[in-house]
């Protein structure tokens, strides 16, 4: 059966939705906001409850994140069953704690110039102020 683009469409907001709303309700469940919780966020959580004395964690959540799509697909407007979403290819993880360790980043090299030529050198701001008196001077004397 061809699954039109609307449906996956749906499909994809519904599960990107779903695995969301799972992640930020359990968050605030373990940080004991589980009563500021809607009841829809409660009742889900109380399954996955469940679902943890049967199976181990990752395959409740991601039991309890299917529950919710199907609940989703079909509040957005999805026509008939909600297509497979294939699963996110996840990188393991690696527990390092709740810690990023943040480096400096490695310093830039100093851009030569352009057209390959050396830079010229700074005359000195010294130098400049004596050239602009002088200057300044000649006008004054020549002007009288």
């Amino acid at each position: 059966m061809a699954t039109k683009a609307a449906d996956m469409l749906i499909a994809r907001r519904a599960d990107t939705r779903a695995r969301a709303d799972f992640a930020t309700w359990l968050m605030m469940a373990k940080l004991n906001g589980f009563s500021a919780l809607p009841t829809e966020a409660q009742s889900f959580l109380e399954g996955y409850r469940q679902l943890l004395a049967t199976m181990t964690e990752a395959d409740a959540s991601e039991a309890t994140i299917q529950l919710m799509y199907k609940s989703y697909y079909a509040e957005m407007g999805g026509s008939g069953t909600p297509p497979e979403i294939p699963s996110r290819a996840s990188e393991p993880a690696t527990d390092a704690g709740n810690v990023t360790a943040f480096r400096r980043p490695a310093p830039r090299p100093k851009q030569q110039a352009v057209s390959g030529q050396a830079t010229k050198p700074r005359l000195p701001v010294a130098l400049i102020f004596i050239c602009l008196a002088i200057v300044y001077v000649s006008i004054r004397y020549f002007w009288r």
